[in-house]
Parts: structure tokens; C-alpha cells; sequence
């Protein structure tokens, strides 16, 4: 299964203008960009590299006057567009919008990197007054009837300009991105609109930041070191280490992820101690307390299927659909639904062999939830003559990043890293690179924030300080985050294969951003449908165990020594193990985000969890021992993360994936000519084209489902 990543995309066009770029405002905005001191670090273009932030310069309090003065200067600009008295053109109106709002854009790149990877109060706070300022901001823009006008004269004439496909494909989605937002409605509808929005833009961040307190809140503490057992000395000792800085010396902090399950699961001996554990991850949110997310899923719910009616469509699923490759509620739940009885009935055969295991050694227990990693892992050592203890030592993270995923990358795409330590980061962990092609020239900067951390959300996600834009003339620098834990000082930090896949996932999304060759920023990198992003980054997965990559990058952190031959061999007959429990809990989730979003405003329930229940139980997936890889009230991805109704996304991407990986192995696999062919084809092209025609280009046909079934053992169910 693919690991859920949080991309950050914008949810609007003028809300995600080039970061740091170096373009003039106009002079009609000279007022505005004025009132922001010199001294404030966001007042000018960035002088480091490719415009990377200046992340030494920023104080908490640079935000709100560069957010006040960013926002006056960008609705200045597109006051100007609107009101000029010449005639329409795709100069003067398209490209003078793409160029807008370059101090907004500053700020709020810096802003929501430090909101996700290193908040504190002072950014939440302003987080939680800015969310309804930037979705009044974003409807001024959007609802500007004036601006509208212009946008759908020159659209009316599309045919007649001389456009380029870009430039023509960008005043198509223009059009479709305004009228969306809702510019064809009454007055009296867009007032509607904006009382909505705005109060969407509080609740989302409003779950978001309870999801992260109860996080650190829910923490399990364990009293003596014997409750530990199966745990590594290691990871005791991070644990002693959490508890003593919450003033707890002599006890153990287990902390959490944001996922439903939890990593010391499959380690942990103690059954009371993973009940413990499990239970909190299924408890936040809905337990009553400051961080209860149960009112805020209603509510968000509520207004997203009254924003959809006024918009003219059943539910909020339809509208959000309607812009995605899936198109259709009706595709989606046909390709969820076909999948959740095969992927259940694999999970029960599964929990047959779990129950076997626990029967022999007289447990007297049904495997529940909190032993489904344990005896899983008991089983694969049972079948494959292995666990995934033995793994760890082979993939130390620097061997990982720089001979795994480095190496692939330089034997796909010729491309080649070098480490830099003089710019600015906001934590000392991060990783800073220059990235080269391979004639020597510079293609981008990559940087990485590998560890958790309690002020940082949880999951794995990639996002662009710089998106590249030849119109602006910005080169990329994209970030990758994870959240690995971080081991006590001096010691290696040794990744699950888990956390191995995740890094080759997120520096997919990487590539895609680095390899973006587009005119409009509107369009740069990951500017793609949301069932169309996860793609290129699960088709990147496929080099992590790949023979050539995976001997070069998994040796043993102390001797050097390759993975074994015998045990390469084990890990890669494995690779589909468990794929029953994998399925159900993503299919579990991906329903559930259907079910909410499908609801008219009249449906909505009263009772969170109860609909939770009945949910997964008429969708023939509530089976206890694989719940939800996120319950509704911890699904930030459904309801503060920019995939509501947009989940399935993963899955359907997955099918492109998977037909994907058949057409490198058909090739010849890891060669330059794969990797330009994929780059050239697609990874370059952005959002410049329809995805799926990018994908046709690619493949020569659109993609079959075969091997994605295969894939999931669910071929011939």
C-alpha cells in the first residue's frame, strides 16, 4: 500500500503565486509594498539561491504586517487587472494575474512551512486569525464580477488569440478556476459563499491543530522498563528521554503518529500495554475535551454540502470530483466498492493465519486491532524466515537518502547532489542540497526534514519553497518531510522498510517539482488533480527494491556489509504480505471521506462516531482487527488537509502506478532511457496538459487495472 503524504497544493490560483519570486510589482502597488518595512525579512525577493527562504532573518512577528501588506498589495494589482480601461488580452489580464502577488506568496510559503514543521503558539494563534482573512481575500479576488468579465471574454475567444496549448490551457483553467469559486452566482449567493468560506477556513485549521495538541497529549506513558519488552534499547531510551522532559524521570513515553496504528506495535510483548496504546490512537478527537474534533466534522460536513447546493450540485463530492481525473462520485464508489469485499475477505484469511499463531501459544484471545502487527510480523517470520527487526540494521537513513534514493535518481535521470551547510534552516536536522543535472548545470535545491518532532504535523509530505516558472524565471527548491524518530545523540537512526518506501514516496513528489519545465507557475511541478499527484511519487517507490538500489543502499550501519542475498530475497517475496489488512485500512478510510462528503446538507448525522460505525458496516469493510488507517476525528487529509471527497486518490493513482512499474520492467528498468522518457513525457509537464492525455503521451494507452489487482492479490477475487 502507498503511504498517504500529505502534499501541500493550493487550494486556489491566487492563493499559490511563485514563492520568493524576483519579478517587479507594479507600480500600481507601490503604496501597499511601502507600508512593509524594509526590515521585515518578506519586503524584498530573497538574495540566497534559486530565492530560497531566509529562514534565519524570519521572526514570528515579520507574519502578520507581511500578511496585511502582501494582501493589500496583491488585491491592488488585481484591482488594476480588472479596472483597465484597454480591451481584454491574455497579456494584460492572464499574465498580469500569474505575476501578482509575489510578497503574499513570500509570507505565506514561510508561514505554512513553519506552521507544519515547526509551530508554536504565537503561529498558531495567528494561524487561527489569518484562515478566515486569506478565504475573504481569496473570494475578493474571485467573486471580482469585473475581473470575471474579462476572463470570459477573452475565454469566449480562446479559438481566435493565437495561443500557444499552454497559454491557451492556462485561460482555460482561469475560467473553470472562477467560475468554480463561484463567480457566476447572484450577489446575494457569493455573500452566502464568502460567510461559508470563511467559516470552512476556521473549522479546517481549527481540526488541524487539535489533531496535533492531542497527538502530544495522548501520549502513553508506561511505568517500568519490563512493560517495554520486545522494544529495542534504543527505542527505550527515547523513550526515557520523552518522559523525562515531561518531568516524568523513571517512566516511559511512547508517543504517537498521527496513523491508527503505531509503530511499537509490532515490537511491543506486553498485550496491556499495546491495548493501552491502541486504544488512545482510537480515542483522539472523540473523547470529549478541548481537542474533540466530533462538533468540528459536523460542521465542516454541514457547510461544505451547503457550499456545494448553492453551487448547484448534490453534494460536496460531486464538486470536488468534478475538477479530478475520476470526474464522477459514480467512479469512484465503483472502484472503492469492487475492491472492499476482496480486500476484506484477504484480511480475514490473514487473521486466520494471526489466530493460528496465537492459538499455539495458548493466548486464549481473538486477535484484535493492537495484535494484528504483532503476529503479523510472527507470521511473515513463520513464511519468510524473517522479521522486520532484521531490516533495521541495513538501512541507516544517510545510506538510505544518499545511496538508495540518490543512487536511483542519478542511475534514472543522471542527476547528482551535493550536500551544502551554508544556508539557512529552521531546525538543525535538515538536509540542504544542490541538485545537478547531468551536464553540471544546477536544477534545483532539495532539502529534508527527516524527524518528528511535538511541533511538527505528523505524516510525510513534500511541498515547494520556489516553484519553478520559466515566466518568472524562478528554479525550484522543494522540500521533503517525514517523520522519523529520532534517536537519542550519537546513536544511527535505523528506518523500518516502512519509513525506506515513505522516503523514496515523498522524493517522488520531489522530482516532479524539480523536473517541472512550464511557462505558468499556475501549472509548475505538483500543480496537477489531486488523484493524479500520488502517482509519480508511488511509481518512485518501486526503486527501493530494486536489486541494483537495494544493495547499494542496505549494509549494515557498523560492518558495511550488504544485505544478505538470502534475506533480500525473503524481503522481496514478502513485499506483498499482508496486503488484505494494508487494503481494508486505506479502503476503510477512502469510504468514509466518500460517506461525509456525500451527504447532502439535510443528512448530515448527529452522532460522529454512530455514522462512522454504520458507514463501514454497509460498505462491507468493518472489520475490527483492520480499522481505519485514520478515524474521522484525526482525518486531517479529509478534513484539513486538502483531500475531502479526495482520499480514493491514492488508489486510483495507484492503477497508473502499477501500470507504470509493468512498463519499466518491460524496458529494461533502471536506464537513462527510461528515466529521460518518463522525465521528458511526464514529469516535466506539470499541470500544462490534461493528466490523463500527459499519461497517454507517456504510456502510449491509457492505463489497464491488472496489474494493480496483481499487485494487491486481489487479481481473479
Amino acid at each position: 500500500m502507498t503511504r498517504p503524504t500529505l502534499l501541500v497544493i493550493a487550494a486556489s490560483l491566487m492563493l499559490a503565486p511563485a514563492a520568493f519570486a524576483a519579478t517587479r510589482a507594479p507600480a500600481a502597488t507601490a503604496t501597499a509594498a511601502a507600508a512593509l518595512p524594509a526590515s521585515n525579512p518578506f519586503a524584498q525577493a530573497s538574495t540566497l539561491p534559486f530565492h530560497y527562504p531566509p529562514f534565519d532573518k524570519v521572526r514570528d512577528a515579520d507574519y502578520a504586517p507581511a500578511f496585511a501588506a502582501g494582501m493589500a498589495q496583491h488585491l491592488a494589482e488585481i484591482n488594476a487587472i480588472a479596472n483597465n480601461p484597454k480591451a481584454a488580452t491574455f497579456e494584460n489580464t492572464i499574465v498580469a494575474m500569474e505575476r501578482a502577488g509575489q510578497l503574499l506568496g513570500r509570507v505565506r510559503t514561510v508561514f505554512s512551512v513553519m506552521s507544519g514543521s515547526n509551530t508554536n503558539e504565537a503561529i498558531q494563534g495567528l494561524e487561527r486569525e489569518l484562515a478566515p482573512k486569506m478565504a475573504a481575500h481569496g473570494d475578493a479576488i474571485m467573486l471580482n464580477g469585473k475581473l470575471y468579465q474579462r476572463i470570459s471574454a477573452l475565454y469566449a475567444r480562446r479559438d481566435k488569440l493565437g495561443l500557444d496549448a499552454e497559454s491557451k490551457r492556462l485561460l482555460e483553467r482561469y475560467h473553470t478556476d472562477f467560475v468554480r469559486a463561484g463567480a457566476r452566482l447572484s450577489a446575494a449567493d457569493k455573500d452566502q459563499l464568502k460567510t461559508c468560506n470563511g467559516q470552512l477556513a476556521a473549522l479546517s485549521t481549527t481540526f488541524a491543530q487539535n489533531v496535533l495538541k492531542e497527538l502530544n497529549a495522548s501520549a502513553v506513558v508506561v511505568d517500568t522498563r519490563e512493560e517495554l519488552d520486545g522494544l529495542s534499547p534504543a527505542a527505550i531510551e527515547v523513550a526515557a528521554g520523552l518522559a523525562k522532559k515531561r518531568g516524568l524521570d523513571g517512566k516511559y513515553v511512547i508517543a504517537l503518529v498521527n496513523t491508527t496504528g503505531q509503530a511499537p506495535l509490532s515490537q511491543l510483548t506486553n498485550r496491556t500495554v499495546r491495548e493501552r496504546i491502541m486504544m488512545a490512537s482510537q480515542a483522539r478527537g472523540s473523547h470529549g475535551g478541548q481537542f474533540d474534533n466530533r462538533q468540528v466534522v459536523l460542521d465542516l460536513a454541514r457547510l461544505r454540502a451547503e457550499r456545494a447546493a448553492l453551487m448547484g450540485y448534490p453534494n460536496y463530492a460531486a464538486y470536488a470530483l468534478e475538477d479530478q481525473t475520476a470526474k464522477t462520485t459514480t467512479a469512484v464508489n465503483a472502484l472503492l466498492g469492487e475492491l472492499a469485499k476482496p480486500a476484506v475477505t484477504n484480511a480475514r484469511h490473514e487473521a486466520d493465519d494471526i489466530q493460528k499463531v496465537i492459538d499455539a501459544e495458548k493466548g486464549g484471545f481473538k486477535v484484535g486491532a493492537s495484535d494484528w502487527a504483532f503476529y503479523s510480523d510472527k507470521v511473515r517470520a513463520e513464511r519468510y524466515n524473517f522479521d522486520q527487526n532484521q531490516l533495521k540494521p541495513y538501512f541507516e537513513m544517510h545510506s538510505v537518502l544518499t545511496k538508495g534514493v540518490f543512487f536511483a535518481a542519478g542511475k534514472l535521470y543522471g542527476l547528482s547532489f551535493k550536500q551544502r551547510t551554508d544556508l539557512p534552516v529552521y531546525n538543525a536536522d535538515m538536509l540542504v542540497f544542490d541538485v545537478f543535472n547531468e551536464d553540471g548545470k544546477q536544477l534545483a535545491i532539495f532539502t529534508l526534514d527527516p524527524y518528528a518532532r511535538s511541533n511538527k504535523r505528523g505524516g510525510a509530505w513534500a511541498n515547494a519553497y520556489v516553484s519553478q516558472s520559466a515566466l518568472l524565471g524562478n528554479e525550484p527548491v522543494i522540500a521533503n518531510n517525514l517523520n522519523i524518530p529520532k534517536p537519542e545523540a550519537g546513536q544511527p537512526t535505523l528506518m523500518t522498510f516502512d519509513e525506506v518506501t515513505t522516503m523514496f514516496h515523498e522524493f517522488g513528489h520531489a522530482l516532479h517539482g524539480m523536473f517541472s519545465n512550464v511557462k505558468y507557475p499556475r501549472f509548475s511541478g505538483t500543480s496537477v488533480p489531486r488523484d493524479f499527484v500520488e502517482y509519480p511519487s508511488q511509481v518512485n517507490e518501486m526503486w527501493a527494491l530494486w536489486p541494483e538500489v537495494l544493495q547499494n543502499y542496505a549494509r549494515h550501519y557498523q560492518t558495511g556489509v550488504a544485505i544478505p542475498a538470502e534475506l533480500l530475497a525473503k524481503v522481496t517475496a514478502a513485499d506483498n504480505f499482508n496486503q488484505g489488512y494494508k487494503t481494508t485500512e486505506y479502503l476503510a478510510s477512502a469510504l468514509l471521506d466518500q460517506r461525509w462528503h456525500q451527504l447532502t446538507p439535510q443528512q448530515i448525522p448527529s452522532d460522529v462516531l454512530a455514522f462512522e460505525k454504520t458507514a463501514l458496516l454497509e460498505a462491507g469493510i468493518d472489520f475490527a482487527p483492520a480499522p481505519p488507517r485514520y478515524r474521522t476525528t484525526y482525518f486531517s487529509h479529509a478534513f484539513a488537509g486538502g483531500y475531502s471527497a479526495g482520499y480514493y486518490a491514492y488508489l486510483w493513482s495507484e492503477k497508473l502506478d502499477a501500470d507504470t512499474v509493468e512498463w519499466f520492467k518491460e524496458n529494461g528498468g533502471l536506464t537513462r532511457k527510461n528515466g529521460d522518457w518518463f522525465r521528458t513525457k511526464l514529469l516535466s509537464r506539470g499541470g500544462s496538459a490534461d493528466a490523463l492525455q500527459i499519461y497517454r503521451d507517456f504510456r502510449g494507452r491509457d492505463a489497464k487495472i491488472e496489474p494493480l489487482l496483481e499487485r494487491r492479490g486481489l487479481a481473479g477475487k
